[in-house]
């Protein structure tokens, strides 16, 4: 067995220190593979994926998933088996998170609004969905039938029409996704699934897929949404203004503000969960507590040796992107929470509810020693796919809006026209563009 006896959680000292944003993201861990490097990686895979065929896609299927699967698009009849064959008592389980999410995310459809400028000019907002999105179900270390049903919801309640998926083939299922994976699908009423994993298969939404014959197979889709590793992150970023995207959501993170009220066991029991993904997941706690944090350290040295994937556990924990940051006081650790904006933030601290007003920067917030992370992740209702790396400063989780725009609808009558006419040609000879003042001009003509 592995633990972690000699090599525990790394201190970051930041008492007596107040710093801007900034100087704290230096001092705060990260891993060192970030997506801008792994840009570069990607780059030639897209460039596969652009020039190529389904041909070229199935040979980087071989190349990274180690299978070539029988054909792209996944048969109905596969996915219909696939359902048939999963345990009841775990359907119900995936129907129950179904169901709560899609309490959650009905609340935040938009209505259509008109507002009055003056009289005889009006302004309407409505909200229409993207024609086609694509979503990305990760595979690897785990199996996500819950990033089906995250992905899934949102985008049928935005009432997008068309909707395709795409999860990496299995060797241990014929080279088809993963069975849940597809059984989830077929619950939610999803048939049109590929066989793509990984950076190419973002590559394979955006460009489309097309036969040896060039014969398009699959259309190329508006939005990408979804999980998944470093690669998928950085192949989002790099095809970002050709599709959109919903963020960078890559290998996951989990901060913990904590005070001395918080369980060490509860606290170090949620760091392993997330560190449980993926070897460079990230696990940080905040605290103020010299106590907690030894007792923490502790806490995770046994519990780390008696889980099942201790090594990868173990990895992370250790890892530099992980790190216990002891602080001043509670406001001291909400401002680092800020300057980190973690993918996922605890709050188990004496008051959760007042120090959640202070939080601007986060995916998810999770108040108290009831709402660990990993209800988040299968079944609170609210969204798991959210952005990772400190994108949540400017990115929110995946939601109904993710997949609307707001279009604007003006409609002005010919007085209300003729009031402001002379303001327009003013403001565009302004800015010496008098091709507008004129188009405003020869409706007096």
């Amino acid at each position: 067995m592995t633990s972690i006896a000699n090599s525990p959680m790394r201190i970051v000292d930041l008492r007596g220190q107040r710093l801007s944003k900034s100087e704290y993201q230096a001092k705060l861990p990260r891993a060192a593979l970030d997506v801008n490097a792994a840009m570069a990686q990607v780059e030639p895979i897209i460039e596969e994926v652009r020039n190529g065929d389904v041909s070229s896609l199935l040979s980087l299927s071989e190349r990274f998933d180690g299978i070539r699967p029988t054909q792209i698009r996944v048969p109905r009849e596969v996915i219909r088996e696939a359902l048939e064959s999963i345990d009841p008592a775990l359907k119900k389980v995936i129907e129950e998170a179904i169901r709560r999410v899609r309490i959650v995310h009905r609340d935040q459809v938009r209505g259509e609004t008109t507002v009055r400028v003056v009289d005889g000019g009006e302004v309407e907002e409505r909200w229409i969905p993207v024609d086609r999105v694509g979503l990305y179900v990760p595979a690897g270390r785990a199996v996500y039938p819950s990033s089906v049903v995250m992905n899934v919801v949102p985008a049928q309640i935005a009432g997008v029409k068309s909707i395709a998926l795409a999860s990496p083939p299995q060797r241990d299922n014929d080279g088809w996704p993963h069975q849940l994976v597809l059984a989830t699908c077929a619950i939610l009423g999803i048939d049109e699934v590929y066989a793509i994993g990984g950076a190419q298969a973002i590559a394979a939404f955006a460009f489309g897929i097309k036969d040896e014959s060039g014969n398009r197979i699959s259309e190329p889709v508006d939005i990408v949404t979804g999980p998944g590793n470093i690669y998928v992150a950085a192949a989002k970023r790099a095809l970002r203004g050709l599709i959109g995207i919903d963020s960078e959501a890559g290998p996951t993170e989990i901060a913990i503000v904590a005070d001395s009220t918080a369980s060490s066991g509860e606290v170090a029991s949620d760091l392993i969960s997330q560190a449980e993904h993926d070897t460079i997941a990230a696990a940080v706690l905040i605290t103020d507590s010299i106590d907690l944090s030894d007792q923490v350290n502790r806490e995770i040295t046994v519990r780390v040796s008696e889980t099942k994937h201790r090594e990868r556990i173990s990895q992370a924990l250790s890892g530099e992107q992980s790190a216990i940051v002891l602080v001043d006081d509670l406001d001291h650790a909400l401002d680092v929470a800020n300057a980190y904006a973690a993918e996922h933030l605890e709050l188990l601290v004496r008051d959760p509810q007042s120090a959640s007003k202070k939080i601007r920067n986060a995916g998810a917030v999770f108040l108290g020693r009831f709402a660990p992370v990993s209800l988040g992740d299968y079944l609170a209702g609210s969204n798991h796919v959210l952005p990772t790396g400190g994108c949540a400063c400017h990115s929110s989780g995946l939601s109904v809006q993710t997949f609307l725009r707001g279009l604007h609808f003006i409609s002005y009558s010919e007085r209300a026209f003729r009031e402001i006419a002379s303001s327009v040609i003013t403001f565009a000879e302004a800015e010496d563009l008098p091709a507008h003042g004129e188009a405003i001009k020869a409706r007096f003509e």
